[in-house]
């Protein structure tokens, strides 16, 4: 399945529960979309998520229903990293 980085903006700090959590990670089930992870910026208004989706379109509609922000998605074709080169 196709993977993305998803930005997102918020407008004030995130401040995450774990009802809210189990909540995304519901609605994303049912889009058929997976949240591996994310990272916070410092001022916690900033995320950058790895996601696992069919489609952006999935995407969207999961952002949508959880009330969420999509700022940028950007589908990613592989990894690497230093270890490749070692």
């Amino acid at each position: 399945m196709p993977r993305y980085v998803i930005e997102r903006n918020f407008a004030e700090q995130l401040n995450l529960t774990k009802d809210g959590v189990e909540n995304v990670n519901l609605i994303n089930d049912q889009e058929g979309v997976q949240w591996i992870f994310s990272f916070l910026s410092a001022d916690k208004k900033k995320t950058y998520c790895l996601y696992e989706a069919p489609n952006p379109d999935a995407i969207r509609a999961a952002a949508r229903r959880n009330n969420i922000p999509v700022d940028a998605i950007i589908e990613i074709g592989g990894e690497i990293g230093p270890n490749m080169f070692a």
